[in-house]
C-alpha cells in the first residue's frame, strides 16, 4: 500500500557527487512548477493511503519559494512532510536559522540532512551549522552520512551480510565512479533486490517529467499523461518488462531474460541492475527513464 510519495522536486543540485544515484548536478535539468506539485498532491489525496510527501532532489531548496509553497500546499491537504536537504545554505547557523525557520513555521515533521564529506567544500560541511541551528530551533531532523565505500575488517559484519560499509548505493554515479577496488561477486548470485517493495510499494519517486519511479530510473508510467492515482492504482508488477524479471529473480533474472552483455562480476544488486539496464535504455525508453538518470 502506497503511503509515501517522494518529489524529485528538482535534478539540479549545487553539488556533483560520486555517490549520487540519479546524477544530479549544476547542470542538471528537470524542475517541478507550482501547479505540477498540485497536480500531484491532488492525485495523492485521491488515493486516501498517501501519509507522507517528501521533497529532496537534486536539492529542494536551490528553489526555495518553490520548496516553501509546496510544503503549504501538502500541508493543507493533511499529509506529513519531510525535505531532504545538503544545506548549501548554512554558512554560518545564523545564517541556516535563516533558511529552516520558514520551514519549522510550514510544521514540517521531519528535516533530513547530508551530512557527509561528499558535500564538503574545502574540508568545510554546511551540514554541521544546520544541524546546529535544527537542534536550536527545536526541528525534528535526522543526519544522512553516506561514507566512502570500504572494506569492513572481519568482525565488523555478519555472516552472509555486506562486506562493504559507507552505505553507497552502486547505482548512478556511484556505479561508475567508486566500485573500482572493492571486492565482487559472480553476477549470477545476485537473485533478489534487497532494497524495494516492488508487489506493492510503500513509496515512489516522482519527477516533473511525469515520471513515477518504484526505483530512480524505473519508471511504472507517467503521470502528465495518464492521472497518478490511476497509475498507481493499476499497477502490476507482472506486467512491467523490467520489474517482474528482478521480482522472479533479482537482477540476475533482468540479466537473463533481455540477454543482456554483461561483465562477469559486480560488487552488489544495485551494481549489476544498473548496469544491465543502462544497456537496455534504447529497448525500453519508457520504463527506464530519463536518460539523465543514467548519466545521458
Amino acid at each position: 500500500m502506497l503511503t509515501g510519495v517522494h518529489f524529485l522536486l528538482s535534478y539540479t543540485c549545487t553539488y556533483e557527487c560520486d555517490h549520487c544515484f540519479i546524477h544530479s548536478s549544476p547542470e542538471a535539468e528537470g524542475t517541478f512548477t507550482i501547479d505540477q506539485v498540485r497536480q500531484v498532491l491532488t492525485e495523492a489525496q485521491h488515493l486516501g493511503t498517501v501519509e507522507w510527501i517528501y521533497f529532496e532532489g537534486g536539492e529542494p531548496a536551490m528553489y526555495y519559494p518553490l520548496l516553501l509553497e509546496s510544503l503549504r500546499l501538502a500541508k493543507g491537504m493533511g499529509f506529513k512532510t519531510g525535505v531532504v536537504t545538503n544545506a548549501y545554505y548554512a554558512n554560518t547557523v545564523e545564517d541556516a536559522e535563516l533558511w529552516l525557520q520558514p520551514l519549522k513555521d510550514v510544521g514540517i515533521s521531519d528535516l533530513s540532512i547530508s551530512d557527509d564529506d561528499y558535500h564538503a567544500t574545502n574540508g568545510e560541511n554546511p551540514a554541521k551549522n544546520a544541524i546546529a541551528a535544527a537542534e536550536k530551533l527545536e526541528m525534528p531532523m535526522i543526519s544522512i552520512c553516506i561514507e566512502e565505500p570500504r572494506i569492513l575488517e572481519a568482525g565488523e559484519h555478519e555472516k552472509g551480510a555486506p562486506v562493504i560499509g559507507g552505505g553507497v548505493l552502486f547505482k548512478g554515479r556511484a556505479a561508475e565512479k567508486l566500485t573500482e577496488g572493492l571486492p565482487r561477486k559472480n553476477w549470477s548470485e545476485f537473485n533478489h533486490c534487497p532494497y524495494e517493495e516492488l508487489i506493492e510499494p510503500e513509496r515512489v519517486h516522482v519527477d516533473a517529467y511525469g515520471h513515477v519511479h518504484v526505483c530512480q530510473g524505473i519508471s511504472i508510467g507517467n503521470m502528465w499523461e495518464t492521472p497518478f492515482s490511476e497509475i498507481m492504482t493499476e499497477y502490476s508488477v507482472i506486467k512491467h518488462p523490467i520489474l517482474h524479471p528482478i521480482l522472479k529473480g533479482g537482477p540476475a533474472e533482468l540479466a537473463r531474460v533481455t540477454h543482456s552483455p554483461h561483465t562477469t562480476e559486480f560488487v552488489d544488486e544495485c551494481h549489476l541492475c544498473y548496469t544491465v539496464r543502462k544497456g537496455l535504455l534504447e529497448q525500453f525508453p519508457d520504463e527506464l527513464t530519463p536518460p539523465q538518470v543514467y548519466g545521458i
